[in-house]
């Protein structure tokens, strides 16, 4: 059983952590959320819709993005056609067609004005027309970001966005999530081992161990809480 009984609540606006071990089963939390996963029991309610009881290609739609542990983005692509696919689920040629470029026309120009924009924000703009295979890993990390933006979420999944990354570009990250739950006025929800990170910019934390929550609080609550340093954060040295 990869969730057993798992319920906790995300305010709008807020940024919610879920931490825990390996195997604890965020990432699979996630791909319920997102319908990659196919769920047994239970009810995933987002902004009342049950999420579960929806089409797999449905939930962009209700305003729900994300970004993988994985970078899963198009390295034939430019930086800036990686964006406007993850504008495809707004527009009304397809994705097929809005890859291939057929038939695209005025809607072509709106999605391509709308992604250079959400790139100059992420400070991408400069490289819009270089493919995206060879960019450095931070700066595809920002890339993934930009495209689940482009989908124009009310609610924005990001899996260990800080995998690979150096010391100084977490602290970037940091700011940067923060900067684009402000900017876009979003909910984020975000699986992370990073702790620095989680501490600094969450304004709760959801703690995981074996697929059930163990506790949920203010980081500060959760930095001290026994049940969660016997689990996972460890006692001090």
């Amino acid at each position: 059983m990869a969730l057993d009984g798992l319920s906790f609540q995300v305010e709008a606006g807020q940024i919610c952590a879920l931490i825990g071990p390996n195997g604890a089963g965020k990432t699979t939390l996630f791909n319920c959320v997102s319908r990659l996963y196919e769920a047994d029991e239970g009810q995933i309610t987002f902004d009342g819709h049950d999420l579960l009881a929806e089409a797999p290609h449905q939930i962009a739609r209700l305003g729900v993005a994300r970004t993988f542990q994985n970078l899963a983005l198009f390295p034939a692509l430019s930086v800036l056609e990686n964006v406007m696919v993850g504008a495809h689920t707004h527009g009304r040629v397809g994705f097929g067609r809005g890859l291939l470029h057929l038939g695209v026309g005025r809607e072509e120009k709106r999605l391509r004005a709308e992604g250079r924009e959400l790139l100059e924000r992420l400070d991408l703009a400069h490289l819009a027309d270089r493919k995206a295979v060879g960019l450095p890993f931070g700066t595809l990390k920002r890339l993934e970001f930009a495209r689940a933006l482009a989908a124009r979420p009310k609610l924005l999944l990001l899996d260990e966005p800080a995998n690979g990354l150096t010391h100084g570009e977490v602290d970037e990250l940091g700011q940067t999530i923060r900067d684009i739950r402000d900017q876009f006025d979003l909910t984020v929800l975000l699986v992370e081992h990073h702790m620095a990170m989680v501490m600094a910019i969450s304004d709760r934390v959801v703690v995981m161990e074996f697929g059930r929550k163990i506790a949920q609080g203010p980081p500060d609550e959760i930095r001290n809480d026994p049940k969660v340093i016997e689990a996972y954060l460890g006692a001090p040295a």
